[in-house]
C-alpha cells in the first residue's frame, strides 16, 4: 500500500499553531513529532511513515508551532510538550502509537501516559548531549510504561540507549533503509498483541 497525499491541518494550541499532515489509512493511528533541527520530511519520519502505510495504518506527522512560526530553534520541553497534548485531543485511532525523532521522541515519551499510547516509537533518541553522558534522559525512555521502539545508529554521538534496536554505522541522521524494517516488524509484533 502506498503513502496517501497528506492532508493538512492546522490546529490551535494552547502555545500556537501547530500543523498536522494526516495520511489516511485504516482505524491504527500512528503519530510522528520532529527533532529540534529539522522538520517532518526527515528521511526517518518519511521511512516510518512509509513503513506504517504499507500495514494500513494512518500516520499523523505534526509540525510543533515553533517549526509552524518559522523559527529554527526548538522551545522548551514544557512548551513542546503542551503543544504534542492539545494536537493528540484532535486525534482518533486504535491502537494508537506516538513517536517521532530526537526531540519529538523525547515529547511522545514524556506524554504516553497522559494521550493514553499503546506504545511509543523512537528514532535517534537523544540519551545525552553529544559528550556528556552524564546528562542521560533514560529516565523518560523507562518511564513510558508501555511498549517502546528505540531506533538508533551506532555512530549516534547523542548514545546509544540499552535494547535500541541499532542500525550498524548510522548516525544521528538516521537515513537508512533498516530504519523502515524495524518500524513495520514492531507495528507488525504490536498489531498481533492488542487484537
Amino acid at each position: 500500500m502506498s503513502v496517501t497525499p497528506a492532508e493538512t491541518t492546522d490546529v490551535e494550541t494552547g502555545v500556537g499553531l501547530a500543523r498536522v499532515h494526516l495520511h489516511r489509512g485504516g482505524r491504527p493511528l500512528l503519530v510522528l513529532g520532529h527533532g529540534a533541527g529539522g522538520g517532518i520530511d526527515a528521511p526517518d519520519l518519511v521511512a516510518s511513515t512509509s513503513a506504517a502505510a504499507s500495514l494500513g495504518w494512518s500516520v499523523a506527522l505534526v509540525e510543533q508551532p515553533w517549526r509552524v512560526r518559522g523559527r529554527r530553534i526548538a522551545e522548551a520541553p514544557k512548551r513542546l510538550d503542551a503543544a504534542w497534548l492539545d494536537v493528540l485531543a484532535t486525534l482518533d485511532g486504535t491502537p494508537l502509537v506516538t513517536g517521532g525523532r530526537s526531540a519529538g521522541a523525547r515529547v511522545a515519551c514524556r506524554t504516553a501516559a497522559q494521550v493514553g499510547a499503546d506504545a511509543v516509537v523512537c528514532l535517534a533518541f537523544p540519551l545525552h548531549p553529544p559528550g556528556r553522558p552524564e546528562r542521560s534522559r533514560l529516565p523518560e525512555l523507562e518511564g513510558v510504561g508501555v511498549p517502546v521502539l528505540v531506533v538508533q545508529g551506532s555512530r549516534d554521538p547523542f548514545g546509544v540507549p540499552p535494547g535500541a534496536h541499532v542500525i550498524d554505522g548510522a548516525d544521528h541522521g538516521l537515513n537508512t533503509p533498516g530504519v523502515a524494517a524495524a518500524v513495520r516488524a514492531f507495528l507488525v509484533g504490536l498489531t498481533q498483541t492488542l487484537t
